[in-house]
Order: structure tokens, then C-alpha cells, then sequence
């Protein structure tokens, strides 16, 4: 009886994708094929890994590329293998491996060795996996870094609307100061300070220092 996995080697634009049944005597044999990233092609990589009757799947967790296939694979193809008839304990699985944990010889990097490595390795078990939350999950720490962000704003709003008046009438006062010559610069600070929604300070003021 075949188990087969699949290695996905990710990268920004394209995605080299293997195949291999791993319960077999001696070498594997890998069936390969790209991909591309966008979402018409990652709906097309779900249904071909469904039509390949793929157990699990096995990524490299490449910066921040791997979660638009992770959400793919996690929307249209997981749930379909899990209700499939003769699945197994572990079908509809999919790994995130670190990539430090699958690199290769030096020397030109090859995207379809990357993925076949991935593969050898999660079934010797010589991969390190990032644990990836549940959609769930995924959604409630969301909110709820939105939501802390949001109190964070209110604050800092609530801390500069209490703030002196000497503070909030410094911003506008500045860039006048900046431009403005010594004596009118004088009259500006001896000026009462006033809101940031009136009128600029004296701005009929013209004073000049004589020789």
C-alpha cells in the first residue's frame, strides 16, 4: 500500500513541488512540477496533490512565502483528504520545517533537490518543525494584537491632549521660529501660547535689528 508526500521548496514567484511514494524498497521516485504563487495556481496545486492522493505535505517556512501556500493547502486541500475514504491517522497533515534544518552541499542551490531533501528528511525525521496555529487560533491572536494596538493609540491621544500647553503649542511654534529673524523670534516666545488651531503667531510682525 502507497503513502505518499509531497515537498514544497517555496520561493517568492514559483513553487517546485515533488511527489514520492516513501513506502516503497530502495530510492524514491519523485514525480515533479512547478507551480507559480498566485491564487489560480495554488487552487491548481490543491487539486493536483488531491489527484496524486498526497498523505502529507512537507514545507520550507522560506521569510513570509509559505503562508499564502499554507492557507491554500490548509482551505482546499486538507479538509478534502481528511473526509476522504482510507485515509490514515495522519493524512491531510502539513509540516512546516525550518530551513535551516534542510540545508544542502554548497554549491548551486536546485529547487527540486530542495523539495525531494525535504521529503527524505521528514521521513528520517531529521527536520526541525514550527508548531503553526490553527485558523482559529491564527484569528484570535490577531484581534487581539489589534486590539492592544488600538488601546496603545487611545493612550498615547489621551496623553497628548492632556499634556501642558507649553507642549502642544511647541510644534507649530517651531518651524515660525526657524525662519523668522532675532526680534520677531523674541516677540514669539514673550507671546501668551495659544491653541494649534489659531492663527499663526503675529504674523504681521516685520521688526528688524538696526545697525
Amino acid at each position: 500500500m502507497s503513502y505518499r508526500i509531497a515537498g514544497i521548496d517555496v520561493h517568492k514567484k514559483v513553487l517546485a513541488v515533488v511527489v514520492s511514494n516513501v513506502e516503497i524498497e530502495g530510492e524514491y521516485q519523485f514525480e515533479q512540477r512547478m507551480f507559480g504563487s498566485n491564487p489560480t495556481e495554488l487552487g491548481s496545486l490543491a487539486a493536483w496533490l488531491l489527484e496524486q492522493e498526497v498523505e502529507e505535505v512537507v514545507m520550507e517556512s522560506t521569510a513570509q512565502y509559505w503562508k499564502p501556500v499554507w492557507e491554500a493547502l490548509e482551505r482546499y486541500w486538507k479538509p478534502i483528504r481528511e473526509k476522504q475514504e482510507g485515509t490514515r491517522p495522519r493524512s491531510g497533515t502539513l509540516h512546516l520545517a525550518q530551513a535551516h534544518s534542510n540545508r544542502g552541499r554548497r554549491g548551486r542551490k536546485r529547487d527540486f533537490a530542495d523539495a525531494e531533501r525535504l521529503v527524505k528528511r521528514l521521513v528520517a525525521r531529521e527536520l526541525i518543525l514550527s508548531f503553526v496555529p490553527d485558523p482559529g487560533q491564527r484569528l484570535w491572536r490577531t484581534v487581539t494584537r489589534r486590539r492592544y494596538q488600538l488601546t496603545r493609540d487611545k493612550v498615547r491621544l489621551q496623553n497628548h491632549s492632556s499634556s501642558p500647553p507649553a507642549r502642544r503649542c511647541s510644534a507649530p511654534v517651531r518651524p515660525v521660529l526657524h525662519s523668522a529673524s532675532p526680534a520677531t523670534a523674541v516677540l514669539h516666545l514673550a507671546a501668551p501660547c495659544r491653541s494649534q488651531r489659531s492663527r499663526p503667531l503675529l504674523p504681521s510682525v516685520t521688526c528688524r535689528a538696526h545697525p
